[in-house]
């Protein structure tokens, strides 16, 4: 088996130059939510010394001062984005499994002249959407992705790396940082370190009763893959055990029912969506939503409860009616202004593990197709194209996003308009 991992670079960045070419070759950042850090920089931005996860207020003067592209994020045209890099993609091979938002692994196995192929791949994704990617080829999908951070990372290989010989396995190895290996992480790799493992090549070395008797299952299979035995699947990845979501609200916060109904439902749809998309379901949900412990010359309080479901479920309906239930019981009144809000699922199981109950007053397979139905609904006309009444439409709770670009490729009123 051959793969090869597609990750575009600096994909936050790039999508906001696709639109604004004036901005190539100009330092740009992406902030978080509400505008409170620095999650994307392009390679100029990173030359400067700008590091991830800096809150803006700390180098607001200095990034005004060099002149620096500061952007919110933009969900919208970042996801239609990929939506584009993932169709022209698939037309390369019919084994492509997308691993995240600007990643993808494609099945290599059996194409003659793989290079030129690969670099075809680059070329034809590059142009057909302006986002710049790079291309890692191996026989396994972490050494894939060490060989797509070589990629990335020199330009002499003109964003396309092969590791297709045990000669070059090794030399990439031993030029590979322990917590840059996928699987690995920063505290993994403090620990290794610690031991004396600072490179991928290290890690390799030792035993495999050593990998397994000081790191996990997950060790062991990042151990294997880096020796050339290929045993990570996408699909066997675990799943994330809880999803929150939630939001900090500008100025003072809401206090109106309808306001703080509005932000959680559309929390409890974002989990709900989450949850088919990993298709996982949940056995309980918590809501929470609480003051600002700064103000003190406002009133505080502190809403959290559970609701557990008697049948796991991932359905838009339960989990935004829950939610709804819980906020109308334990809301006082309007001298309260909740400053944040969100919701979490948990007791996360796979969709085909449901434990169905005799008691249960729910169709759950007419639940099942609605759900679905409103999936393809919403992929091919925008995201909450179809929502629940109560998420609404206000712009009150929304985030803080001073900075945020045009969604040129998804509303219709920030279209690029030409004058000839």
């Amino acid at each position: 088996m051959i793969y090869a991992l597609v990750d575009c670079n600096n994909f936050f960045c790039s999508c906001e130059r696709v639109f604004r070419p004036d901005l190539n070759t100009v330092p740009v950042v992406v902030l978080s939510n509400n505008d409170g850090c620095i999650v994307a920089r392009s390679n100029e931005a990173k030359a400067m010394g700008l590091k991830m996860g800096t809150p803006f207020y700390q180098v607001q003067e200095l990034l005004e001062q060099d002149n620096v592209a500061v952007f919110s994020s933009n969900y919208n045209l970042y996801g239609d984005m990929s939506r584009r890099v993932m169709s022209l993609l698939s037309t390369y091979t019919p084994h492509m499994q997308i691993y995240s938002i600007d990643e993808a692994f494609l099945d290599m196995s059996g194409i003659p002249d793989l290079e030129n192929y690969c670099r075809e791949i680059v070329r034809f994704v590059s142009k057909g959407t302006g986002i710049p990617v790079s291309l890692g080829t191996a026989q396994t999908k972490t050494l894939a992705k060490v060989a797509t951070k070589f990629a990335k990372k020199y330009p002499g290989y003109k964003r396309v790396c092969m590791i297709d010989s045990e000669d070059k396995r090794l030399k990439a190895l031993k030029l590979f940082e322990i917590e840059d290996v996928w699987g690995i992480g920063s505290r993994y790799g403090a620990k290794l370190r610690a031991k004396g493992v600072d490179t991928a090549f290290d890690f390799t070395q030792r035993p495999a009763s050593w990998v397994k008797a000081n790191f996990t299952v997950v060790g062991l299979n990042t151990w294997k893959e880096l020796n050339g035995i290929d045993c990570i699947s996408i699909e066997d990845l675990p799943h994330k055990k809880t999803i929150c979501t939630s939001r900090s609200f500008p100025d003072q916060g809401l206090n109106r029912l309808c306001d703080l109904e509005e932000a959680v439902a559309n929390f409890a749809a974002a989990c709900s969506r989450k949850l088919r998309a990993q298709h996982t379901v949940c056995g309980a949900l918590t809501v929470f939503a609480y003051t600002s412990r700064f103000r003190t010359d406002l009133p505080s309080d502190y809403i959290h409860a559970n609701v557990y479901f008697p049948v796991h479920t991932n359905s838009l309906n339960e989990l935004v009616a829950s939610a709804m239930a819980v906020l109308r019981a334990f809301y006082k009144s309007e001298a309260f202004f909740y400053k944040k809000a969100g919701c979490i699922v948990w007791n996360i199981l796979p969709d085909d593990a449901i434990q169905g109950s005799l008691f249960d007053t729910v169709d759950r397979l007419k639940q099942e197709h609605l759900m679905k139905a409103i999936d393809r609904i919403n992929m091919r006309n925008g995201h909450n194209a179809v929502r629940m009444a109560v998420q609404g439409y206000s712009k009150k709770w929304h985030l803080k996003t001073e900075h945020l670009s045009y969604q040129y490729t998804t509303n219709l009123n920030d279209i690029i308009r030409l004058k000839v």
